[in-house]
């Protein structure tokens, strides 16, 4: 009769720059056979931490090479589709465009779609997911009072470093609304009542 004895073991590595945990489980039978399974979940995550960076550096790259920059998508794709910029980013699909979500007083949204060389339109489509319709409608709740908006966020953060993304979300050490700002030197808040920009701290 085989018995199966299973060994857990934690290992904690130091490498430069950080460490990586690796969880080993060794089954071993009478036969004197042994099986070892290794689950890296450590190394997954370094991974798609190192997946994200890079998607940072290229959106990055892309948005030096254009002209156009984000306060510049958002004004282009406002004068084609008005309404209220809630979100503009940098896509690192290939095309480079920027992205930037519009929504009307009803809850309805758009993306427009604005060339990064030309600063045109060059695409515009209506979001038909009823899901998304509650969080529009929010969205445009908490902007309706807003001193600053989308654009002027962009701006604002734009000293920080060259603006890839703006989109609304909750401040977690407050609950209020606030702007979260990506640049190619770091993530800020910029709140949407006085237009002061703060780092992110929960990106560090």
């Amino acid at each position: 009769m085989k018995r199966n004895i299973v060994i857990a073991a934690l290992t904690a590595t130091a490498l430069i720059g950080g460490g990586t945990a690796t969880a080993l489980a060794v089954s071993s039978d009478d036969d004197g056979s042994t099986r070892a399974d290794v689950r890296v979940a450590a190394d997954r995550a370094a991974d798609d931490d190192d997946r994200d960076d890079r998607d940072d550096r290229d959106e990055t790259a892309v948005a030096a090479k254009g002209d156009v920059t984000a306060a510049d998508a958002i004004a282009a794709a406002l004068r084609h589709t008005p309404g209220t910029a809630a979100s503009v980013d940098l896509e690192d699909d290939g095309a480079g465009t920027w992205d930037v979500d519009v929504l009307k007083s009803d809850g309805t949204e758009y993306t427009v779609t604005v060339s990064p060389d030309t600063g045109k339109v060059v695409g515009a489509h209506k979001d038909n997911d009823d899901d998304g319709d509650a969080e529009d409608r929010a969205e445009v709740a908490a902007l309706k009072g807003a001193k600053t908006d989308a654009r002027e966020a962009a701006l604002a953060a734009a000293a920080k470093g060259t603006v890839t993304e703006v989109s609304l979300d909750d401040d977690d050490d407050s609950r209020a609304v606030v702007w979260n700002v990506d640049t190619a030197k770091g993530d800020w808040k910029v709140d949407l009542a006085t237009g002061n920009v703060t780092a992110d701290r929960d990106e560090d």
